[in-house]
Order: C-alpha cells, then structure tokens, then sequence
C-alpha cells in the first residue's frame, strides 16, 4: 500500500540575504563629500533636497509633500518652519542654515515655483511631488556616489544625521526628541540607539 506524504512548502525568511536594523547615518565628512559632488555636477535640485532632508530631519513621507509656502515667503527662504507630521499628528519645528536656504533660493528661482507649488515636484506627468520610493532611489544615488554600500544606507539615514550629530555634541536627548517630533524619549533612544552607541564608547575608553 502507498502511502502519500505531504511536504510543507519551504518557507524563506523575509529578512533572507537582507541587512536589517538601523540604517546609519551619515558622517559630517560624507555630508560633505555628498554637496561637493552636487555642486560639482550643478545638480540644483537634488542639492536643494539633501541639504533640506539633513536639515529638517523629517520622514520622507513629509519632507516631499513640503510646499513653497513651507519654507518661504515670497522669495525669501525662511530660518525656520514648522510642519504637521503625517505619522503622529503632532508639530514639528526645523531650522534652515544658510547653506540651505542658498541651495532652496536657487532652486525655487530655475523653477519659477509659486508658493503653491510643492517643493519638491515630480517630473512624472500624473504625480504632483516626487514620491517616497523616488526619494528613496535618490537617496541610494547619493550614497553610492561617494562609495558607500546603497544596502547598509536608505532615507532613515539622511534624517537621523544631524539628529546623531548633535546627540553626539551634546548628549541632549530631549532636545533631538523635539527635533524629531518623536512623542516619547524612549522612541528617541531606540531611534537613535544611543544607549549601545554610548556602551560601546565607554567600553573602548575602559583598559582592563
């Protein structure tokens, strides 16, 4: 008599082949490494988008539905803006430096945008803005164009760099959680994983 066996498909883990975990963020020399090459390239709209993503530390479902009106009045750039985030609901303040506020000066001049407009327009016909997977491609542009592994790095990078960076400065962290518009200090420590990041600082600075 045969006996018939049934085999259970074989499942593949979702995380196969996959790095998984906190992507890093950037380095101030890789920061700088990245506005070199724009400006070298005379890329005025994606340097205008890097240096608005590290400064305004959004998620990227917010930062391409910014509008002119978000960061300007008139023809002039604003030091400061506030948004409504999308996830939380909640407002959030950013500051926009100098080196912002020329590179946004210059691209809302090539465009002749309005205040109307969206910052950041798609160049799909049927898309108002660029979406979040086209703000993600670009960011692995970015990335690799100074040589970093795209894998390791996505657009939670580029808005946890200066957020890290002024940690790192200044180990406030309620400040970083205001700057993120994170709703608890302990979404902050995770976000950032500061608690291992400082283990790891103490341990290098211990001698056994």
């Amino acid at each position: 008599m045969l006996y018939l066996t049934h085999h259970k498909p074989i499942h593949t883990p979702w995380n196969k082949g996959k790095l998984i975990g906190q992507k890093p963020a950037l380095k101030l020399h890789e920061i700088w490494a990245i506005r070199i090459r724009l400006q070298i390239a005379h890329n005025t709209r994606d340097l205008a988008l890097f240096n608005m993503a590290i400064d305004s530390k959004l998620r990227s479902c917010d930062l391409v539905k910014l509008r002119v009106r978000d960061v300007a009045l008139g023809s002039s750039v604003l030091r400061r803006s506030m948004v409504m985030q999308q996830k939380t609901h909640q407002p959030v303040q950013f500051e926009i430096s100098k080196q912002t506020r020329c590179a946004l000066s210059d691209w809302l001049s090539l465009k002749q945008l309005t205040n109307q407009d969206y910052l950041f327009p798609s160049r799909i016909h049927n898309s108002d803005h660029i979406s979040t997977r086209q703000y993600a491609r670009i960011v692995k542009k970015w990335v690799s164009m100074i040589g970093l592994n795209p894998v390791e790095y996505g657009t939670h990078s580029i808005r946890r760099t200066k957020a890290s960076l002024i940690y790192k400065r200044t180990k406030n962290l309620r400040a970083v959680q205001l700057l993120l518009g994170h709703t608890s200090l302990e979404s902050t420590v995770r976000y950032l994983g500061v608690e291992v990041d400082d283990a790891l600082e103490m341990a290098e600075k211990t001698e056994i």
